[in-house]
């Protein structure tokens, strides 16, 4: 590998991306999960049931609701949900053959109703819809993506369709949308057949305008067994990387504090913070070399930890440069200890990532290439962080696409960094890391306008709300408005004065930036997922689409059940156990 090897995507011009169909919210039917969270909750419960009883397919409708009803009490949730349940089961009980049978001989069944049907110009003959790929619902790119894995789609509804493609012996495994209703009369004919079968259920019954949780169709239309990541709990995995940072387990790899500066860089590595990075570099590691459950080697965390130190170290020296007060609800460190040293302990955290790269047992040339990467990711941060710093020296409007490109420059490089790393110490990195460059881009940009619509929340912190530095929001809002609005928002821009954060807010909403904001973040994110298109190793493809789900659908869900509570505290002791034992 040399050096012209490696082009970092996060120093290529950026455009805005290709815009996604959007499905309009509508609330769900009553024995639908309302939230997209409380949904996926009850999938990790159902996944947890099936792995400790192994029940074995195909099972009859009646014992199904056993189970279902099991899953209920264990939630303890409305038994109005059992349906819902139900399904769920099923598919994870099939999910496993479903991925050993190649993509041509499976069926795509979707129901017309997910079209726009004031819009749709899509005729029908015998077989269902015939899609013109108008773009404005989801059918046209979940048809184009199946039919060149090689499925057969049909546009098409009712279980006399799938008993006739079952008989013609032509399809071995189905994955359908459909509405509870459909489901539950097509259940019988696919359980006689014992056809693996797993379906994604509608989230309203009325026919028409109809949503669907997308990632779930996406993930079930990828699934196959060449991906040996498929049965890698992300969950645990996260869990596992958060407990690095125990002050124990930190000290075991990169030895006890011996100074103040140093315990006081530990404390502020270990404090609260999401983990996606180092995350990152353990889950691509472990797609390239075994994609299992894999006990993580110490080689591994070393990296990983250096990717945290980097991390932790950059925010440091932004929270300076900015001049915040608070970061995870707690003081700065520079308002505890102030800025100089601050400045030193950021310092020494990126001397320690470089430690730490240098010292895990990666070959010689591994080394030179990941000390490499982190050093160019370095420059591309500053270089970003750069650019808002002398906008803040002559604050002017920025237009939205500018706003991206700030964006790619100050996120998109650390993603690129942990992707990378990970998959130098595999010896991966020639087969994955141009992708992984365009990949951690739009994620990169996906995840700064997620923290942009963050601060339209309860708990947001409106450091960028207010025009303190530039935002999608602000960029977007003053391209929608005219007038003593556009006025207001050019002064924001400026920063002259200080705006209302609640009536900026307000502002936003009335001119639709937020929904704007949101069809670019789930347009970013889908760029990441269609970047994937060109890579070879299924175990690494399919881990990187789930990532984008983790990322972006994963928030705590606090005193849902007991059940739930139970199931981390058993993780959490499982994974101080190992780190115990060596401690002792």
């Amino acid at each position: 590998m040399t050096e012209s090897t490696i082009q970092f995507a996060a120093a290529s011009p950026v455009g805005l991306p290709r815009l996604v169909p959007q499905q309009k919210w509508r609330p769900t039917k009553k024995n639908i999960p309302p939230t997209v969270l409380q949904r996926q909750h009850f999938l990790g419960v159902v996944r947890e049931y099936v792995a400790e009883h192994h029940p074995v397919p195909p099972i009859p409708v009646p014992e199904l609701k056993v189970h279902a009803d099991a899953i209920v009490a264990r939630l303890g949730c409305d038994p109005v949900f059992r349906d819902f349940i139900g399904v769920l089961v099923n598919n994870e009980l099939w999910r496993e053959q479903l991925a050993g049978v190649p993509f041509e001989r499976r069926l795509l069944l979707l129901p017309k109703c997910l079209r726009v049907e004031s819009k749709c110009p899509a005729p029908f003959d015998e077989f269902g819809l015939l899609c013109k790929q108008c773009g404005l619902c989801s059918i046209q790119d979940l048809t184009i993506e199946a039919e060149k894995l090689g499925y057969a789609v049909l546009v098409a509804e009712g279980s006399a369709v799938v008993m006739s493609l079952i008989q013609t012996g032509k399809i071995e495994a189905i994955v359908g949308v459909s509405c509870l209703s459909v489901l539950e009369r097509a259940f019988p004919y696919m359980e006689a057949a014992a056809v693996p079968g797993v379906a994604v259920p509608l989230l309203q019954d009325d026919c028409i305008d109809t949503n669907v949780d997308l990632d779930w169709v996406w993930d079930y239309i990828h699934l196959t067994a060449d991906d040996r990541t498929r049965r890698l709990d992300l969950g645990r995995l996260r869990d596992e990387v958060d407990f690095w940072f125990a002050p124990a387990s930190m000290d075991l790899l990169m030895g006890v504090a011996k100074s103040e500066t140093e315990r006081i860089a530990r404390e502020w590595l270990g404090r609260a913070g999401k983990r996606w990075r180092p995350f990152l570099t353990v889950a691509v590691h472990q797609a390239l070399v075994g994609g299992g459950d894999e006990t993580v080697s110490d080689d591994v965390r070393r990296v990983a930890l250096a990717v945290e130190c980097f991390h932790k170290a950059s925010l440091i020296h932004d929270d300076i440069e900015d001049d915040d007060a608070e970061r995870y609800g707690e003081p700065t460190l520079h308002s505890q200890f102030g800025v100089p040293v601050a400045l030193n302990v950021g310092d020494l955290l990126i001397g320690e990532g470089y430690r730490l790269l240098a010292s895990c047992g990666a070959t010689a040339e591994a080394k030179v290439e990941m000390l490499r990467v982190a050093a160019e990711g370095q420059r591309e941060l500053c270089r970003g962080q750069g650019a808002e710093l002398l906008w803040t020296r002559r604050p002017g409007v920025l237009t939205p696409l500018q706003v991206v490109d700030i964006f790619r420059q100050k996120t998109a490089p650390a993603f690129e960094v942990a992707l990378r790393l990970g998959a130098i110490l595999a010896g991966g990195h020639d087969e994955v890391g141009d992708v992984l460059g365009t990949y951690s881009r739009a994620l990169g940009i996906a995840y700064q306008i997620r923290d942009d619509l963050d601060d339209l929340g309860p708990e947001g912190e409106g450091g960028d709300i207010d025009g303190r530095r530039p935002s999608l929001l602000l960029a977007v809002a003053r391209d929608r408005s005219s007038g003593e609005s556009r006025e207001k928002l050019d002064r924001f821009w400026r920063r002259e004065g200080v705006p209302d954060a609640a009536a900026t807010a307000a502002l936003y909403r009335e001119v639709g930036a937020d929904e704007r904001c949101r069809h670019l973040l789930e347009s970013y994110q889908e760029e990441a997922i269609r970047s994937l298109a060109l890579l070879d190793n299924p175990s690494v493809k399919g881990l990187l689409r789930r990532v984008v789900g983790k990322i972006f659908n994963d928030v705590e869900i606090k005193g849902w059940c007991r059940e739930q509570e139970q199931t981390a505290a058993r993780r959490r002791a499982a994974a101080a156990e190992p780190t115990a034992s060596a401690a002792a």
